[in-house]
């Protein structure tokens, strides 16, 4: 007797869930993929108990024929793709034709469709047809799902509190609406809106829609291409960072994707804009070939392959170093406070006179009159007539006058525009840092000669480390040789070290070479000698500085490649506007 046999086809579709169908959200991503590539303009998602209980998307698209609604549950059946090239040419969010049939294969299935000719009604339950007969004729597609996993008691414990499954079907809808500003997307649950977008196509606009006018007002265009890639989206100013990745949106072609090297880049480009372990809200729009793309790597389609991956690497890294650098980024103390009380003010003079006007119109006003509300006086933004908000680059000529030191730590300064403070050990930690780096990357190196050479004693194992290291150690302008038992004698050292620190420098970087030899990178070292040493070597908090050092302090700064933010991502300047403090003393009312 044989023990090989073809398994059936409801068991294939079970096992093809497992993939497919981890939880409620993968439900709701699989249908509203499927919605568009349906060409839908409008497509609303309901959700009862976080999609435990019911999930329902309902949209405009073109909806299907009695023929196409049967064959849309029938394994691998698609209207993606016909030829095997078809898989190159890969331009629509689906395309397996696993989706509906694993769906329908763990629970229970409505469809209600209408092309606008015919329209059909089938009803399934563990991929069997309970029922199939005429529907209304309301163009689009209807579908429900309900009793997931009712057969698959395994995977069924696995789900997770409503309130969990309700976040992952809210996160997935918020980077879909980013990847599809033009559609409409309304989601509930439980009969209680979550999310509302506008599809109007704009990008800015549905960042509004989602984050708030906080983040939003907050966010920098950035635009570039090369033979390849086509990059278009929204970074946030330092001032707007999260704990964790999740704020970063990445799509390649209109399709949510993860993807550790472009998150890499992105986050490489914030380098000294951010500490370590916050991350910025970004929002980043791909187009390519789709033949540089392989997105049949899992059944999600979410982990994908990108060719020339390097290339994209570096256009994304340089973009957003280059918008960071040519925008202001100094924090306003009092901004978010000052655009809520602007927007209540302008929605309540709105409001006050709708009866005058139609709702349209109404909300086409209140829309722009609140982006316009929300650029203070002297902002460094500027509206256009398409409402879309971009970065004015202005900052590197900015004159800072010192007027005194707060709590020894703070230089209070003033120009022009407004008040400014000043962490004194932030800002020359900038400074330090960025002659260090000039110092590193120079194709000529200074040295001097130590009168009374530096001795270093080690352990044997450290000894053995460090010597590994010689070149490298003269590369940077020393001069190490061996000296008796586990001994060093450092003879010649760079100029760059900071005159009376000379041995603290030095051991600070032999410190640093024997705790980082594990994949060794030589641009990243000379970065964490730069930091390293310009944090240690600079002005302490609770010292007090006198006026011609806080000058000289504040000219050193305004010049900095990016006079921002410390080397470990912190602010160096806060600012209070005049319109801050005028408002504050209530020489200005609104």
């Amino acid at each position: 007797m044989s023990k090989i046999h073809i398994m059936s086809e409801a068991l294939a579709n079970k096992i093809s869930a497992g993939e497919v169908v981890e939880k409620c959200s993968s439900i709701v991503k699989e249908l509203v993929e499927n919605s568009i590539d349906a060409q839908a303009t409008n497509i609303k998602i309901n959700l009862i108990k976080g999609g435990l209980e019911a999930i329902n998307v309902v949209d405009d698209g073109v909806g299907m024929d009695k023929n196409d609604a049967r064959l849309a549950f029938a394994r691998h059946a698609t209207s993606k793709i016909i030829h095997d090239d078809d898989l190159f040419f890969v331009n629509t969010m689906g395309f397996r034709g696993e989706a509906l049939p694993s769906i329908a294969s763990v629970a229970e299935v409505e469809l209600k469709t209408s092309d606008g000719k015919t329209s059909t009604y089938i009803h399934l339950k563990g991929g069997e047809v309970l029922e199939e007969k005429a529907s209304d004729l309301r163009r689009g597609t209807d579908i429900t799902v309900t009793n997931l996993f009712y057969n698959t008691p395994a995977r069924l414990k696995f789900l997770k509190a409503e309130n969990t499954e309700m976040y992952n079907s809210l996160s997935l809808i918020e980077k879909l609406s980013l990847a599809h500003p033009d559609i409409k997307f309304t989601l509930t649950n439980n009969e209680k809106v979550l999310l509302k977008t506008s599809g109007s196509g704009n990008l800015l606009k549905t960042i509004h829609e989602i984050y708030g006018l906080n983040v939003s007002n907050k966010m920098l265009e950035f635009k570039a291409s090369n033979n390849d890639f086509d990059i278009y989206g929204y970074i946030c100013k330092p001032e707007i960072l999260r704990s964790n990745r999740n704020d970063i949106s990445t799509f390649v072609n209109d399709r949510v994707i993860r993807n550790v090297e472009i998150n890499r880049a992105i986050n490489d480009a914030y380098y000294t804009y951010k500490p370590e372990g916050k991350y910025p809200v970004v929002v980043i729009k791909i187009n390519t070939d789709p033949t540089l793309v392989d997105v049949n790597i899992h059944p999600t389609k979410q982990d994908i392959k990108i060719s020339k991956i390097d290339v994209l690497y570096n256009l994304i890294y340089d973009t957003i170093k280059n918008c960071l650098y040519n925008n202001l980024l100094i924090p306003n103390a009092l901004k978010e406070e000052s655009v809520n009380i602007i927007k209540d003010k302008v929605i309540a003079d709105i409001v006050n006179n709708m009866t005058k006007e139609e709702p349209a119109k109404v909300q086409t006003e209140l829309d722009f009159k609140i982006d316009l509300a929300s650029k203070e006086p002297n902002s460094s933004l500027e509206l256009k007539t398409n409402n879309e908000i971009i970065a004015n680059p202005e900052m590197k000529s900015l004159v800072l006058y010192p007027v005194g030191l707060a709590l020894g730590t703070y230089v209070i300064a003033e120009n022009e525009e407004g008040i400014y403070l000043i962490d004194q050990h932030a800002a020359q930690e900038r400074i330090n840092y960025e002659k260090y780096m000039r110092a590193l990357k120079a194709k000529t190196l200074a040295k001097t000669s130590l009168l009374i050479p530096i001795t270093l004693e080690l352990s044997t194992s450290d000894f053995l480390k460090l010597k590994e290291k010689i070149p490298l150690l003269s590369e940077l302008g020393f001069t190490f040789s061996e000296f008796g038992v586990n001994t060093f004698v450092v003879k010649e050292h760079p100029t760059w070290l900071l005159e009376g620190h000379e041995e603290e420098s030095i051991r600070k970087i032999v410190d640093l070479i024997l705790g980082g030899l594990d994949n060794f990178d030589p641009v990243k070292f000379n970065e964490k000698i730069a930091i390293t040493l310009a944090c240690k070597m600079s002005i302490k908090a609770n010292y007090n500085i006198t006026r011609e050092e806080q000058e000289e302090l504040l000219k050193e700064l305004v010049v900095c490649d990016n006079p921002y933010n410390c080397p470990h991502g912190r602010p160096t300047i806060i600012k209070f506007s005049i319109y801050d403090l005028e408002r504050m003393f209530k020489r200005v009312m609104n």
